[in-house]
């Protein structure tokens, strides 16, 4: 099984600190973010790895090498500008199976093995792995009826919304609906499969799920991975 690594951006949300450092190589506890997502998925039976490069893209490669200190293979690719979420697709070496595509800065307790396993009974060119994330308002919010008066009032209410986790699963025929080198940001890929009516498969991931945005993000996973591993 194979894994596709998206290691290019440039971490704006982050700054200052990833004016040296790549987001992907900051530490959570003892380890960077990308070598505890090789470590992670190489428990769930990856074998194989492809890194997209772009920002600061040679310390990735000096940090990761070919993968023999990970016991694993990993390659690159290089995205000469940014090319977005979904276009680092069209840089891909011919894949021969369906395989992992993810974002460098997640974390989660998603079991990859069984999504890969649902993926391929579901028959879809694409499987997004969805986290139901709560959003709690900062405001009280009123509920009018059409004549605009306020049947209820609710106090810093919180909602939840199925999210893209920043996690797929790809049957290799998505390159077919990528041109060379495009632009291309998941979303409107996804569009584009809707659109040619393609199978769309979901996975929800049960437990935790962290997109490392920001300062308190980074801390808040730090914090669970300590936790984790005092168990």
């Amino acid at each position: 099984m194979k894994a596709v690594i998206l290691a290019g951006g440039k971490g704006r949300r982050l700054q200052p600190f990833t004016t040296t450092i790549p987001k992907p190589l900051f530490p959570i506890g003892e380890k960077p973010i990308i070598q505890i997502i090789i470590e992670q998925l190489k428990k769930n039976g990856v074998n194989e790895f492809v890194v997209s490069l772009g920002y600061l893209g040679e310390l990735l490669e000096a940090f990761l090498g070919n993968g023999s200190k990970f016991e694993t293979k990993i390659s690159y690719v290089r995205e000469e500008s940014p090319l977005g979420t979904a276009g680092a697709i069209s840089l891909l070496p011919k894949m021969e199976d369906d395989y992992i595509f993810m974002n460098g800065d997640i974390l989660s307790t998603i079991d990859f093995k069984n999504a890969y396993e649902n993926h391929k009974n579901s028959g879809a060119i694409i499987t997004i792995c969805t986290y139901d994330k709560k959003e709690k308002s900062s405001l009280g919010i009123l509920k009018l009826n059409p004549n605009g008066d306020v049947v209820d009032y609710l106090e810093k209410p919180e909602n939840i919304y199925t999210i893209s986790s920043g996690i797929y699963i790809l049957n290799p025929k998505i390159r077919n609906f990528v041109e060379k080198e495009e632009k291309l940001d998941m979303p409107e890929l996804v569009k584009k499969l809707i659109k040619q009516s393609e199978k769309i498969n979901t996975y929800a991931i049960k437990g935790e799920w962290f997109d490392i945005g920001t300062p308190g993000d980074l801390e808040k996973a730090e914090q669970f991975i300590i936790n984790n591993n005092k168990k």
